[in-house]
């Protein structure tokens, strides 16, 4: 018997993680994958006519299993890896591949999905349905159903390439990350750096068995570094080394990988008939198309410049002083911390202990209770795949008096770095919400972050950044647990790429609201209430190096989307030469020859970002338009929240513009994020 196959004895089916074996993924793997296939035929085998029940729904609802053993494997694959995970993976990658292929190429299944599609009318779909047959068919459509034999093997081969390919890219950043580590034995060298951040680094030596202090690339290691460190060189040393991350010609290098990847999906591109990928791309996002998104890109841009530039000139003039010449990347951080102090009067290691984990948590579960009547309840029986997860059983009340509350999610927690843990935070999904049967079949969500671990003598201490982090994920994981559709396609965050980042951006908004900060900003060991004038420093600092920030994401995104529409380029020039050309107008500091930030760029070339990087900015402009509307009718307004909570609870239902201007009331507006970020 295999634990995956079979339905969880756990409480709600969560993951049985304590009874999960590596050896039971392929083998789950082979199972489900055949028992899914199984249910595909019945569909194309039911002699009865097609009907938007019996091919379209039974579509939706097949494969339940294999999706959440997919989940399973592959968050683990993120939060918890190993060699014999990431072995595991390179072959069940391109089993999945072949699925999911076989059925988007499966003839006798289009034919009926394309019957149901002409003959809509006849059907007397609500919007839900609608949808729901619509992205089915275009589904199909874009995954090559209309293609001729040959061109379907062609497609088929592409993608299995590109699912191993950006395996392969995401795997090598892990471990060009991890290869790299600073030993450092002379306390001299680390002059400038906070007593928490020494202690942190002094637990790293002694999980390796050194003396002294260990610095790694993870960034709670290397941010605090490059924002405290006194010491130039050292600091240029480790950025060089972060910088050169898969960029050192040695074996984790991906500069060919990114190549043969861009290569491949122009060519997937063309075979379903677009110019190139970001035309493919954005034939299914808010944007629509790449000349949209660069007139967009250009607008902040244009808009931007000057800001960023005046802070730049702000940080020679502090450099200057230091006796240094020429400002270099390896200073901002450094010299933007000095400015933030001398302009703000405070620093992230002076705010820390007013933000102890745990506190920060309980503060953005309060929230959701007051907008949305959640309650978090943690729960010990529900199994974890790490010692250091969290499960929390979440619950709506009807009423603030209600006893007892319906059951919403449940809710995993894992914040601390590990060895076998990619960087960076990310909500995920174990399990999908969905209505079958009359039963509403509630979702499994969570929250992965890199906090610093609490020490000996003291508790996890965040940084502002690091709470903001919280609140964004936590607005993605709000966005899977209001959930509230028919389909399990159409659920949570299954919505346009360009519109999946409002719930998250939003909720940041909070934490530079004085009357809510006031609420959880308190000192951990003497529970004094952060400052007013502290609290007014970090209002009036919301908007510090927005410009640069604003430069840097404008970079990511107008690099991104020239990888997708100018590939063959990069026929005749080196990945380094097009990075350089593509992001000299946002580029602020003097190039590096030695570094590069795409071959770890693994937004666009392992994640889903490809041609959508620039729906951070693009969420942007909606987030600051969402919550300004929150601010005129007041941020705890009951009536606005419920608004919202629709919004929330649709997921991919109807189309995210409508949504939204059912919420506000009008289309977003760009002054909306220009008035935040610049006054």
């Amino acid at each position: 018997m295999n634990i995956l196959t079979e339905k969880f004895n756990t409480p709600y089916h969560a993951a049985p993680f304590d009874g999960i074996k590596n050896e039971d993924f392929l083998p789950a793997f082979k199972e489900l994958i055949k028992k899914s296939e199984d249910e595909i035929n019945g569909i194309v085998s039911n002699p009865e006519a097609a009907t938007f029940e019996n091919v379209i729904e039974a579509l939706a609802y097949s494969g339940e299993q294999l999706d959440v053993v997919s989940n399973i494997f592959f968050n683990l694959n993120s939060a918890e890896t190993s060699d014999e995970i990431q072995k595991i993976a390179q072959e069940v990658s391109p089993l999945l591949t072949e699925y999911s292929s076989k059925i988007s190429q499966n003839e006798a299944l289009f034919s009926k999905i394309k019957k149901v599609y002409d003959e809509k009318e006849k059907y007397n779909l609500n919007e839900e349905q609608e949808m729901l047959l619509n992205e089915t068919y275009k589904g199909f459509v874009r995954s090559g159903a209309l293609l001729n034999e040959e061109d379907k093997e062609k497609l088929q081969k592409i993608n299995m390439d590109l699912s191993l390919k950006s395996l392969q890219f995401g795997q090598n950043v892990l471990a060009s990350t991890n290869s790299y580590f600073k030993h450092i034995t002379d306390q001299e060298e680390l002059a400038g750096i906070p007593e928490a951040i020494l202690e942190q680094y002094a637990e790293e030596a002694k999980e390796r068995e050194l003396e002294g202090w260990v610095v790694t690339l993870q960034y709670p290691s290397y941010i605090p570094f490059m924002t405290y460190a006194e010491n130039r060189e050292l600091r240029k040393e480790i950025a060089l080394a972060s910088g050169k991350k898969s960029f050192d010609g040695g074996e984790f290098d991906n500069q060919g990988l990114i190549k043969e990847l861009l290569q491949l999906k122009q060519q997937k591109a063309e075979l379903l008939g677009y110019q190139n990928y970001a035309d493919y791309v954005l034939e299914e996002r808010m944007a629509k198309s790449p000349v949209k998104v660069f007139e967009f890109l250009n607008e902040l841009l244009t808009k931007a410049k000057p800001y960023a530039d005046k802070e730049i000139d702000e940080l020679r003039s502090l450099a200057k002083a230091a006796g240094i010449k020429e400002l270099q990347g390896y200073d901002h951080a450094f010299y933007a911390e000095k400015l933030r102090k001398q302009k703000y009067d405070f620093n992230d290691e002076e705010l820390k202990p007013y933000f102890p984990l745990d506190q920060v948590q309980e503060a953005v579960f309060g929230l959701a209770g007051k907008l949305f009547g959640l309650r978090f309840s943690e729960r010990n029986d529900i199994p974890k795949y790490h010692e250091d997860v969290k499960v929390y059983e979440v619950s709506e009340t009807e009423s603030e008096k209600a006893e007892d509350g319906s059951f919403k999610a449940l809710l995993y927690v894992d914040y601390f770095p590990r060895k076998g843990k990619r960087a960076g935070a990310w909500m995920t999904s174990y399990k999908n919400q969905y209505k079958k049967d009359g039963e509403n079949s509630r979702p499994h969500i969570s929250i992965v972050c890199n906090f610093s671990k609490p020490t000996k003598d003291t508790p996890s201490l965040l940084t502002f950044q690091e709470v903001t982090t919280l609140f964004h994920e936590f607005g993605h994981a709000l966005h899977g647990m209001m959930a509230d559709t028919q389909y399990p396609s159409l659920s949570g965050t299954s919505v346009k790429w360009d519109f999946v980042e409002l719930p998250s951006q939003f909720l940041e908004n909070f934490c530079y609201e004085p009357e809510f900060l006031k609420t959880f900003a308190k000192h951990y060991k003497t529970g004094e209430v952060l400052p007013d004038e502290k609290i007014e420093k970090i209002e009036q600092s919301k908007s510090f190096m927005e410009g640069y920030q604003t430069m840097r994401q404008l970079g990511f995104g107008l690099l991104d989307m020239n990888y997708h529409t100018k590939v063959a380029e990069l026929e005749n020039e080196t990945v380094k030469e097009f990075e350089d050309k593509y992001t000299k107008a946002t580029t602020l500091y003097p190039v590096n020859p030695e570094t590069a930030m795409s071959p770890s760029f693994s937004h666009i070339f392992q994640g889903g970002y490809s041609a959508g990087y620039y729906s951070y900015k693009w969420a942007e402009v909606l987030d600051a338009d969402a919550f300004q509307y929150f601010k005129e009718t007041g941020i705890f307004n009951p009536e606005t929240a419920a608004k919202y909570k629709i919004l929330l609870s649709s997921g991919g239902t109807k189309d995210p513009m409508e949504l939204y201007k059912s919420f506000r009331g009008s289309e977003p507006k760009v002054e909306s994020l220009l008035k935040r970020a610049f006054g």
